[in-house]
């Protein structure tokens, strides 16, 4: 995991998968004492992720994005009844990336946003390169193109999305 986010990934074990759940929850117990928002990174924890943002939010709500999301539909949907938000990355462009793409189109228009998580998963179009925050239109592209929408209304939802997420960001400080 990068730094600033928190979760469970079972594909690199960064420690004992006991060990990731006990951070896991320190960072959400951290998130509801706070109210800021979690940044959360699952990757092949389905499962587990699933049940522990199920338990944790019986304790206490709490406002999370599932980042960088590559996880099946059964944790995305388990997170959006949990009001939590989904985030796509340039896998989402990816030819091989069709269920991914079949999940952004059915979730709620409220709770998806866009990202670039740079420097890594540079949109299809850049693959290989490092990546940047300004090719993160074209995540926006495919996903507008998936949902059936204009990339303006696209821009514009993710836009919403986020600000609501991270309230403490003022919108004057948006970048254009």
């Amino acid at each position: 995991m990068a730094f600033g986010e928190a979760g469970l990934d079972y594909f690199y074990q960064h420690g004992s998968r006991e060990a990731q759940e006990r951070g896991f929850r320190t960072h959400i117990a951290a998130a509801r004492a706070t109210g800021l928002p979690l940044v959360i990174h699952t990757r092949e924890a389905d499962d587990d992720c699933g049940r522990i943002l199920e338990d944790e939010m019986t304790r206490g709500s709490f406002r999370a994005v599932l980042h960088c999301y590559t996880g099946g539909r059964d944790l995305a949907m388990k997170a959006i009844s949990l009001g939590l938000s989904i985030s796509f990355t340039g896998i989402l462009t990816f030819k091989k990336s069709q269920a991914l793409r079949d999940l952004a189109a059915e979730l709620p228009a409220d709770r998806i946003m866009v990202e670039t998580d740079a420097p890594y998963l540079a949109p299809g179009k850049f693959r290989g390169k490092r990546n940047e925050p300004s090719y993160v239109v074209e995540t926006a592209k495919v996903l507008a193109e998936t949902r059936g929408v204009s990339l303006e209304e696209i821009s514009r939802q993710t836009t919403e999305n986020f600000f609501r997420l991270f309230s403490k960001v003022p919108a004057s400080k948006a970048v254009a």
